[in-house]
C-alpha cells in the first residue's frame, strides 16, 4: 500500500462503521467553554449535528481526523500491546498477524482492528508497514476509496433572514444614528465631566497571563532519535523537506528547501512540519507567516518529517507559545 499516512488515516474512519464512530462522538464534551482547539471541537460539533461520517472523513482537518481515530482504536490499541507483550514495541510481520487472528478469535472486531492498524500507520509506529501490509492483504481489512467531497459541507448551512426582520434591523440601525447626531451638552456639562474624570482613581494594571507551551505529541521511536526539549524546538528554519512523492520526469530531486518548522531536534538533524504556498487536505493556513516575513500566504503541513541540518542553519524566526500551541 502506497497512500499516504494522511489518506489512510481517513480511509480507515470511512471504513469503521458510522454509528460506532457517531457514537462516540456523541458522548464528547465539545462545548466551547471545554478546553478543545478549534481545529479539532469545531469540525467534532459539526459532526455531532450533520451525522455525515463520509464528508468528516474526507475533508475534515486532519488533527480532528486522528482525535476521532485515536479514540477509537485506544481501547483494542491497549489489548494488542497486552498481547504481544515484549515484542509489542517493534513486532514482526508474522507476530502482529498472529496476535490480531488471537484477539479477533476472542471477539475483537474487525472495525477495532482497522483503527489500531491505520492509528499506528497515522502515528508512524514501528510496525507501521506491517500494518500497512495486513490492510492490503486481508480483504476484510482493506480500506475504501475517499469520496469527492467539498470541504463547504463541512460548514453550518446559512440561514434565510426574514425580509421584515432585516428591515425591523435598518430601521434600528437608523434611529441609532440620529440619536448621536443630536446637539452636543452644553460646555457646562462637559465641564462636569472632566472634574470627575479628574478624581476617578486610576485601575490597577492588568496582570499578564504567561501561556505554557504545550509539549507535543511524539511516537517512541521519534523521542529515541529527537529531542522534544532542543533549544530550536519552536523556531522555522530553512531544511531540505523530502516530496511527498517523487516526480518520474525529476526522479534525482527528492527534497526542496523550504521553511518548515522544527518539533524537536538533535545535533545531526530534526523532526519538522513543512510549510508551503499551496493548501491540500492535510495542510492548513500557518498563521505567522506575515510575522515571519514569509513572502506569501503559507499552510503549514500535519506531517512530520526527518530532516537533516543544512550548512549553514538559516533561522527565519520563532513561533510564540500561543502559535505553537495552536498548531498542536
Amino acid at each position: 500500500m502506497t497512500a499516504s499516512t494522511t489518506e489512510i488515516v481517513r480511509r480507515g474512519l470511512l471504513k469503521i462503521d458510522a454509528s460506532q464512530l457517531l457514537g462516540i462522538v456523541d458522548e464528547l464534551d465539545l462545548r466551547p467553554s471545554v478546553r478543545v482547539t478549534a481545529v479539532v471541537g469545531v469540525p467534532l460539533r459539526s459532526l455531532q449535528q450533520r451525522r455525515d461520517v463520509a464528508a468528516f472523513a474526507a475533508a475534515a482537518p486532519l488533527p480532528a481526523v486522528r482525535a476521532l481515530l485515536e479514540l477509537v482504536a485506544l481501547g483494542p490499541l491497549d489489548r494488542v500491546v497486552e498481547a504481544l507483550g515484549e515484542h509489542a514495541e517493534s513486532p514482526t510481520y508474522e507476530e502482529l498477524a498472529g496476535v490480531l487472528d488471537e484477539l479477533q478469535g476472542a471477539g475483537m472486531s474487525d472495525d477495532d482492528v482497522i483503527a489500531v492498524l491505520c492509528f499506528a500507520v497515522g502515528e508512524g509506529f514501528a510496525a507501521a508497514p506491517h500494518c500497512r501490509r495486513l490492510l492490503e492483504e486481508r480483504d476484510a481489512w482493506r480500506l475504501p476509496e475517499l469520496p469527492e467531497v467539498a470541504t463547504a459541507t463541512l460548514a453550518a448551512p446559512a440561514r434565510e433572514v426574514d425580509p421584515a426582520l432585516k428591515e425591523a434591523r435598518r430601521l434600528r440601525r437608523e434611529a441609532q444614528r440620529r440619536k448621536k447626531a443630536v446637539t452636543p451638552p452644553p460646555r457646562h456639562a462637559k465641564a462636569a465631566k472632566v472634574a470627575r474624570d479628574e478624581v476617578r482613581p486610576t485601575p490597577p494594571p492588568v496582570a499578564v497571563v504567561e501561556v505554557e507551551r504545550r509539549a507535543a505529541r511524539l511516537t517512541p521511536r521519534e523521542l529515541a532519535l529527537f529531542d522534544a526539549t532542543h533549544p530550536l524546538v519552536g523556531s522555522v528554519v530553512l531544511a531540505d523537506v523530502p516530496f511527498d512523492a517523487i516526480d518520474p520526469a525529476a526522479e534525482e530531486t527528492s527534497a526542496k528547501e523550504r521553511p518548515a518548522l522544527v518539533v524537536a531536534a538533535s545535533d545531526q538533524g530534526a523532526l519538522v512540519r513543512g510549510i508551503y504556498s499551496n493548501q491540500f487536505a492535510n495542510r492548513h493556513v500557518f498563521a505567522p507567516w506575515r510575522r515571519l516575513r514569509l513572502d506569501h500566504v503559507s499552510y503549514i503541513s500535519d506531517e512530520r518529517v526527518a530532516v537533516e541540518w543544512s550548512n549553514p542553519l538559516v533561522t527565519l524566526g520563532e513561533l510564540t507559545n500561543e502559535e505553537w500551541n495552536g498548531l498542536f
